[in-house]
């Protein structure tokens, strides 16, 4: 179990606790220092668009999924270096897709295909919406008709989700729901790949009203084929981190625990959800923010303060966990390869909703975000 871990919230009451509580640090937790600069390049993979998200194949190639408008698209990289990207392909551009502060879709890749998952309806803006999935088995040039995961027609209208591949073409998606009349977390789950989902079931419902209204959950798979689900509980106004475990692909979901050593009381969202990821060895690793400071922790380790900032991702690679995160939205861009590297600078300023993505399978990762209204993409090697 976790010793040790702390908070994020998300989207609902308020964008101006974003720039109040961003930058802001809990003395002599946090590095003042400013990560040394580097010398990472990056490339364009789209000049416009929104909420980005990455994966990686076993070749190699990158995958990078965005919104631009109400339009879903997706390009892939020409070859494993992540220097050049093909030209996007259109996989879905009807209705209104959620999108914003981490509503964007979501992509995965099992071992029969690629999955990208999203949240559209004919309205939109939290009146309704629905989590379809789309797949590819070309390498994402021709795409599938949508097929919806949430069994509650406009249940998923919040936006708000989280997909993850699995071993043996599993797939399960994580999503605020509002059937109930209040938020709670669903999942469902597929042994094919995308092709067919289990019926939704109820992952956690809050002993008070919702659990935080707008901070998106995390997904991620161990290699033992068990699903680990995060989100942002909100009781009695703390507004704290919580993770359940499922050995079944979530027909049942183990009691769910707290993270962290101390509470986050605050009547309102960051805006900012985290990230959890688990390596070959079934090593489980969080980031989240909590007041300002960036923090992970596992269950073998102490919490670990990342820095001051916003907005944190995560994920494993062959060798290390990679993060990176923000100074402020939109601000510097950071990374740390391994927890006790230092920190170093992808961007000086102007980054927005950047995630990591890797394959435990290979060496190396990808970091993905928005810059000035376009998507950029920048290769991460290994520290040796």
């Amino acid at each position: 179990m976790f010793r040790s871990i702390v908070a994020t919230v998300s989207l609902g009451l308020c964008a101006t606790l974003v720039a109040a509580v961003g930058c802001k640090t809990i003395a002599g937790e946090a590095d003042a220092k400013a990560p040394a600069r580097s010398s990472y390049r990056s490339t364009t993979v789209a000049d416009s668009g929104k909420d980005p998200q990455a994966a990686i194949d076993d070749a190699g190639l990158i995958y990078v999924v965005y919104g631009n408008g109400d339009a879903i698209r997706c390009a892939v990289s020409t070859d494993a270096t992540g220097s050049k990207f093909q030209k996007p392909v259109t996989i879905h551009d009807r209705g209104v897709l959620s999108i914003g502060m981490r509503r964007g879709p979501r992509i995965a890749i099992s071992r029969r295909s690629i999955v990208v998952t999203a949240v559209v309806g004919d309205h939109g803006n939290g009146r309704d919406g629905d989590l379809l999935a789309w797949r590819s088995t070309d390498r994402g040039t021709t795409w599938s008709k949508p097929t919806p995961i949430n069994r509650v027609q406009g249940s998923a209208r919040e936006g708000l989700h989280a997909t993850a591949s699995g071993p043996e073409g599993l797939v399960y998606a994580a999503w605020l729901d509002d059937r109930n009349g209040r938020k709670e977390v669903f999942g469902a789950g597929s042994h094919d790949g995308g092709i067919t989902w289990e019926p939704d079931k109820l992952v956690y419902r809050s002993p008070e009203k919702s659990v935080c209204e707008c901070c998106h959950p995390s997904v991620a798979f161990g290699p033992d084929r068990s699903v680990y689900v995060m989100w942002r509980n909100n009781i009695q106004g703390a507004r704290d981190l919580y993770f359940s475990r499922s050995t079944d692909l979530g027909a049942r979901f183990a009691p769910a625990l707290k993270l962290g050593d101390r509470s986050w009381i605050l009547n309102g969202c960051p805006m900012d959800g985290g990230a959890i990821a688990v390596d070959r060895a079934g090593n489980v690793a969080t980031v989240w923010l909590r007041a300002g400071t960036v923090v992970s922790a596992s269950p073998t380790r102490d919490e670990l303060t990342i820095g001051d900032g916003v907005q944190p991702w995560l994920a494993f690679d062959q060798t290390e966990p990679v993060i990176v995160w923000l100074d402020r939205r939109p601000g510097r861009l950071s990374i740390r390869r391994g927890l006790t590297s230092a920190a170093e600078t992808i961007v000086e300023s102007g980054a927005i909703d950047p995630v990591v993505a890797a394959n435990p399978a290979r060496s190396g990762s990808v970091v993905v975000w928005e810059q000035a209204g376009a998507i950029r993409a920048a290769k991460i090697e290994p520290n040796h």
